[in-house]
Parts: structure tokens; sequence; C-alpha cells
């Protein structure tokens, strides 16, 4: 079970939120300072201007950054969320609707296709939400806040690279509340060192271009170490009283202690369904996202390829989830 805490009382909200807004006056002697380190980054006054002449402080956003509603989601409640019947079905739709250049892809970066049109459909709903925040204004909001500002000013300043080298114009650059763009949602500093200009139009389009939002997803995948031959894991059933080495299942889990898939299959471990583990052999561990009384999966390292993504052990099982029943 994971829980998503509120932080701030509606009165504390107010007033983390009021200094911020009424150092407004003091934004535009920031924003001197942050356009000579712009230009020392090659970011030209007209580049600056067009993204941040008109900025000031968005105070949604420091709400949003500052609190999360509070609510308590099992598992299931988040896989059925997020896996939902209808999109599946639009994932399955997609891959047969974008088939030959997926396949293009999947053979260049050793990603399989199921898994980049899962991410599209999980991250934006197929391209459909991408964010409403201008990015540049949401992350000078929150580089200028003081919380994170070191990372956000250097997210800005990624931004501002971006917008310099013509991938996409500053009114066209929307994103959510932090910064997270285009329809693979990348941080800037992953847009630059991911994004990929698939079509060769000079412009690396995470926001429009399909082939670039697919490669770009890949890409990312593969120096995340992802390995074509393997899937991501799979749900297991566990004898009674298991353990291994001494060690009872929710050790096993916690410590990430790996083993050699027949090792698991020798201490008793078979698919959910009862029938035994393939024969392949991929080092594998477990993880149990809701405790000792909770579904249980084995997952294998493109597990930790979905986590480099997103460090949520509920996200990375709905990925799994979604692109098992696009097989």
């Amino acid at each position: 079970m994971v829980r998503y805490f509120l932080f701030l009382t509606a009165t504390a909200m107010l007033i983390a939120v009021g200094p911020v807004i009424a150092r407004a006056d003091n934004f535009q002697s920031w924003l001197t300072d942050l356009r000579g380190e712009a230009h020392q980054r090659g970011v030209s006054d007209a580049i600056f201007d067009a993204a941040l002449g008109d900025a000031k402080p968005i105070k949604r956003v420091i709400e949003l950054d500052r609190s999360q509603p509070e609510f308590t989601l099992t598992f299931d409640e988040y896989l059925n969320k997020i896996v939902s019947k209808t999109r599946a079905q639009k994932a399955a739709q997609k891959l047969v609707d974008h088939d030959e250049i997926l396949t293009e892809i999947s053979k260049k970066y050793g990603v399989q296709k199921r898994f980049i049109v899962t991410f599209w459909g999980v991250e934006t709903n197929f391209g459909q939400y991408l964010g409403s925040f201008n990015v540049p204004h949401a992350l000078a909001t929150l580089a200028y806040d003081g919380r994170r500002s070191a990372y956000f000013r250097k997210e800005l300043l990624n931004a501002l690279q971006i917008l310099e080298e013509g991938h996409i114009t500053p009114s066209q650059m929307k994103g959510s509340w932090a910064g997270a763009m285009g329809q693979s949602q990348f941080m800037p500093s992953s847009f630059l060192s991911y994004a990929v200009d698939w079509n060769g139009d000079g412009k690396r389009d995470i926001w429009g271009t399909k082939p670039d939002v697919f490669a770009s997803t890949a890409y990312y995948l593969k120096k995340a170490g992802w390995n074509d031959q393997l899937t991501w894991g799979r749900r297991v059933s566990l004898p009674d009283n298991f353990t291994m080495d001494g060690k009872d299942a929710m050790t096993l889990a916690d410590k990430k202690i790996r083993k050699n898939l027949q090792l698991w299959a020798a201490a008793g471990v078979r698919s959910a369904d009862g029938s035994p583990l393939p024969m392949a052999n991929p080092v594998a561990r477990l993880v149990m996202p809701s405790g000792a009384k909770g579904p249980t999966f084995l997952v294998y390292s493109n597990f930790d390829s979905i986590l480099d993504w997103n460090r949520s052990n509920y996200y990375a099982l709905a990925i799994g989830h979604l692109s098992d029943m696009l097989k």
C-alpha cells in the first residue's frame, strides 16, 4: 500500500506560498542574474526574452510543489486506474497503426514495440495529455522559489538551451507543473541526453512528431540497460512457509536479493497459474508491492530499467502489466 501525504495544511500553504509571490518584485533581479548564466550556455537575449520576458512566479506551481492530495491506493486500485481496459484496447490499436515505424525503431534500439507504446500510453495517454503549463515559466517559478532551486535552475537553463537549438518555440514548450515535457514527459535534462530526431528535420520534437517520441523513448530505455531478449518479469506463487538461504520472502524482496531464475524454481517458486517457471535462466528478484499477503513478482533487469524512468514499483509493475496485454 502506497500513501501520499498532505504535507501542509491550508494555513501553512498560504504561509509557504505567500513569501514567494510577495517577492515577485525581486524576480526581475533574479532573472537578470539568470540571464548572465544563460549567456554562458550560449542562450541569446532573443530566446531569453521570448521565453521569460513576461514571466512571473506562478502560485499554482508552488502549491503543487508543496503538497499532494492525501489519499491511499492499494496496488490493485492503482493498477486498475493506470491499466484500464480502454487504455489496453487503445494501445493495441496504436501498435497496429504505427507498426512500420515502431518496427524500425525497435530493431535499432533493441526495445520491444509493445513497451514503447506502453510508456506512451501511461505517460500521456498516447499524446492526449501533455500538460498545460508554460515550461520555462514553471521552471523559473521553482528555481526562484528556493526549496529545490539548484535543481530547477539547471533544468531551466537546459530548457533555454533546447529553445536556443530550435527544437520547439517558447509558446509551444508545454508540459507539467514540474517541467516534464512532451509525449514522453522528459525533463529538459533527459531531453538533452536522450531525445532523438528520428525523421531528420533538425528538431527533436517530442511534442508533435510521433517517430521522434517513439525513438526517444526507446533510446532512453536502451541507455538504461534494456535487454530485448527479456521481458520485465512475471507474477509468481510461493510455497507455504517459503524461505531461501534462511530468509523469508519479504526479506528477500526488501534487500533486493538477486538469484538466477532456476534457483528460484528449485526453491519452489512457480508461475502464478501454478505452472513451472520458464527454462531460461536470467537473474531475478522478488517484488512484493502490497506486503507479505499481496501479489508476488519475480522481475528481471528490464524492471530496473523501468525504475530508471520512474522510481515507483507500482509504476513499473503497471508498465509490465499493460505491456503483457499487448503480446
